[in-house]
């Protein structure tokens, strides 16, 4: 049994709290208690919620369920990591780097598989990517040697790169971690960038932090390449 507290807050004339105290899911079976746990534990996903994609999916025919239950584990088994870019693949070699249409010689740096995701829908990208699998932040214990720091510096050094792209988060543990990889990288000839930072399309500049805004001004564009670009 799973007892949830809400808070109420009302404000008319007075303000008033109330708290409710409600008591449900008292599960007839183990087995669909067992299932909703199991869903619950995944990111993003309450009790609620759980309960609601277990009963779906008792309403399925026990084929398509055994379906799905058999691609997911498949996938948790199957799938590998590309011994280039550490990007997810089904074989060594990701699709992305074995696709010789791309730019071979452009390198995207981004801390996970979910950014890559990210650019990619955006389809204005025709490079290839490095995975670093997180980014140097020393008080969550996370230093240079739990990433692919050396594994991008190994391929840049093997490979005709020639230039590295930075599209890392907009924070401390994002700069320190760019900062870092360009010291080892200071050897080379390589021509090392970064993504745009400024103003988000559709937001307003009273909202905007102060970095935001100073690296907005200094990144700041001619009138005729911004409206070209739109």
């Amino acid at each position: 049994m799973l007892v949830i507290r809400i808070n109420l807050v009302l404000t008319s004339d007075q303000n008033l709290e109330s708290s409710i105290y409600l008591c449900f899911m008292q599960f007839s079976s183990s087995l669909l208690e067992n299932a909703v746990n199991e869903f619950a534990k995944l990111p993003g996903v309450g009790k609620k919620t759980a309960l609601r994609l277990v009963l779906h999916l008792l309403k399925q025919d026990t084929k398509d369920v055994g379906q799905f239950s058999e691609i997911i584990a498949r996938m948790r088994s199957e799938i590998k990591f590309c011994q280039r870019c550490h990007n997810v693949a089904d074989g060594d070699i990701c699709s992305i780097c074995s696709n010789s249409m791309r730019k071979q010689e452009v390198i995207c740096v981004v801390e996970n598989i979910r950014d890559v995701i990210a650019i990619e829908s955006t389809q204005q990208f025709n490079g290839t990517y490095h995975v670093l699998g997180g980014v140097i932040s020393p008080l969550d214990g996370i230093g240079p040697d739990q990433l692919t720091i050396e594994s991008l510096i190994h391929r840049i050094e093997k490979e005709k790169t020639e230039e590295l792209i930075f599209a890392l988060n907009p924070n401390i543990q994002g700069d320190t971690t760019i900062y870092y990889i360009q010291k080892k990288l200071q050897p080379t000839n390589i021509r090392i960038t970064t993504i745009a930072r400024g103003i988000a399309f559709g937001g307003e500049l009273e909202y905007a932090d102060e970095m935001t805004l100073a690296r907005s001004l200094q990144n700041r564009l001619p009138v005729e390449s911004y409206v070209s670009n739109k």
